[in-house]
Formats: C-alpha cells, sequence, structure tokens
C-alpha cells in the first residue's frame, strides 16, 4: 500500500493542528505554572512591575505561613470528610438510578428520566434560598449535612453512567440471568466492573466539584469547625494586612494539590471514558 504524499496543504494542515494544540495547551498550563511560582516568591517579588515570573528565591515558607494563618487542618479534614460522603452517596444512589433507567423497564421512566435530565438546567445559586431556609428550620445549617445531603445524586452522572449502560451488550445481561443472578449481581458483577472508567471519572470531576466549592459552604457555614479549605483559602484575604499574593496563592496550591494527584493517577481511566461516546 503506497503512503499518501506530504502535499504542501497537509504539512500546513499539520502545522496549524500542532500549533493549535500548543497554545491549547498553553492556556491550560500558564496558569497553574503562574499560581505556583507566585507561592514560592517573596512579597516583594510579588508587588514588582513590571512582574518577575521566575522567582530568585524559593520561599517554601509561605505555605507555612498560609497554613497557620487560621485553622487549616480542620478546614482540611472537613473538606475531606463532606467530599469522601458525597462520593459514597454518589456512588450508592447515582449507579442504580442509571442501571435502572439503562436496563429495566416501568412505568414514566422516560418521564423521570426527562426530569433528571431537567435538573441539570437548574443553577445551585436559584435554590440555595429555599435551601437555606429548610435546613434552617431543621437546625442543620453549621452541619455537616447541610453540606452532603443537596448533592447525594448527581444528574450529570445519571446520565453519564446511564449511557455507558447502555453500550453493554444485553447478552451478556442475559446470559447473566440465564445462571440465574439477581439484579444485583449483574449490576455489580457485570455492569460496574465494564463501566469502572465511566465511573471513575464520574466520581473524580464529584471530587473537584465538592473539593472546589467555595459557594455552598459559604453560605450553609459560619463557624470554622465545618469551614471547608476553598472557604478557608478565600479567607486569607482577610487575615492578610496587604495583599500578600505569595501566601494567597500558596493557599491556592495546597487546595489544588489533592485534584492535581488523583488526575495523574486517574487519567487513563478518564481517557477510556470519554473513549465511548454515543449509544449501543
Amino acid at each position: 500500500m503506497e503512503k499518501k504524499r506530504a502535499t504542501p496543504m497537509r504539512i500546513i494542515k499539520r502545522i496549524l493542528n500542532i500549533a493549535g494544540l500548543i497554545i491549547l495547551a498553553a492556556l491550560f498550563i500558564l496558569p497553574f505554572l503562574w499560581m505556583i511560582l507566585t507561592a514560592v516568591k517573596s512579597f516583594a517579588e510579588t508587588m514588582t512591575y513590571p512582574p518577575v515570573f521566575f522567582p530568585s528565591e524559593l520561599h517554601f515558607e509561605n505555605f507555612v505561613k498560609a497554613w497557620k494563618s487560621g485553622p487549616f487542618l480542620k478546614y482540611f479534614l472537613n473538606s475531606c470528610i463532606v467530599t469522601i460522603a458525597v462520593i459514597v452517596m454518589q456512588f450508592l444512589v447515582t449507579i442504580p438510578a442509571a442501571y435502572a433507567y439503562a436496563r429495566c423497564r416501568f412505568r414514566g421512566k422516560n418521564i423521570m428520566f426527562g426530569i433528571t435530565l431537567a435538573t441539570l438546567m437548574i443553577p445551585t445559586q436559584l435554590i440555595f434560598v429555599p435551601m437555606f431556609l429548610l435546613f434552617s428550620k431543621m437546625k442543620l445549617i453549621n452541619s455537616y449535612l447541610s453540606l452532603i445531603l443537596p448533592f447525594c445524586a448527581s444528574g450529570f452522572g445519571i446520565f453519564m453512567v446511564r449511557q455507558r449502560f447502555m453500550q453493554i451488550p444485553e447478552e451478556l445481561i442475559e446470559a447473566a440471568r440465564l445462571d440465574n443472578a439477581s439484579e444485583l449481581k449483574i449490576l455489580t458483577h457485570v455492569m460496574i466492573p465494564m463501566a469502572r472508567p465511566t465511573i471513575t471519572t464520574m466520581l473524580l470531576l464529584t471530587f473537584i466539584s465538592r473539593w472546589n466549592d467555595y459557594f455552598w459552604p459559604m453560605v450553609m457555614t459560619t463557624k470554622d469547625s465545618v469551614r471547608t479549605l476553598s472557604v478557608g483559602v478565600a479567607m486569607l484575604r482577610e487575615t492578610e494586612a496587604a495583599a500578600s499574593w505569595n501566601t494567597l496563592m500558596a493557599g491556592n496550591v495546597i487546595l489544588v494539590l489533592p485534584i492535581l494527584i488523583l488526575f495523574i493517577f486517574a487519567q487513563k481511566q478518564i481517557i477510556q471514558a470519554f473513549a465511548y461516546s454515543g449509544e449501543k
């Protein structure tokens, strides 16, 4: 089989593709690089104009200063508790719901699935007032439950996992049923293992959204005992006498670091998840 000739048009298209990828990568990488470099600069270097990109000396004490500026260990533990609890609840709620929408037949399934998708169009800012009043009457303000309960299920997660379940061959499910496997056994031994990349991606997106969430914890908490790390980092601006950008960026690096570590370990699963598209 003859190789295609590298015509001038093909060469130009390839160069443009590479240039576009480099620009896109730079748009994503440069803000993180600037944040990390600012976190290890001196206060004087952060106030220099024009800005200094690389610090003359690394100041890792900025991380210690940011950590000691408030009860950061408590904020960190609160974020871990809330995020892990939401992930566990979404795993227990989202996956069975996705399986029901994908493989079970029951009256009103399409209507219920439509309502589930409709929740994706409702912004958090629209429901926080009635939710705040409800939690206030239930005396759940300044509690972990007020940060966990509203996010125990995800319409996007249900849709994402349901689409993957729809792609699993019906023959595998029928073979499992012929072996007298229950629906629970089919879900745990057939569906979940085959949809592992999609489920991993869904849980990772949940982790990112809950770990980085600032608005909801800020509304539902007024005490440091239940505030999360994102709120603590935002409050660094109030604890500093001036705009100490090196300390603020050090706090942001502490906030972002767990997400970057998780992404590094889960990137293969994410790529596999997005390789599946459409419905079988």
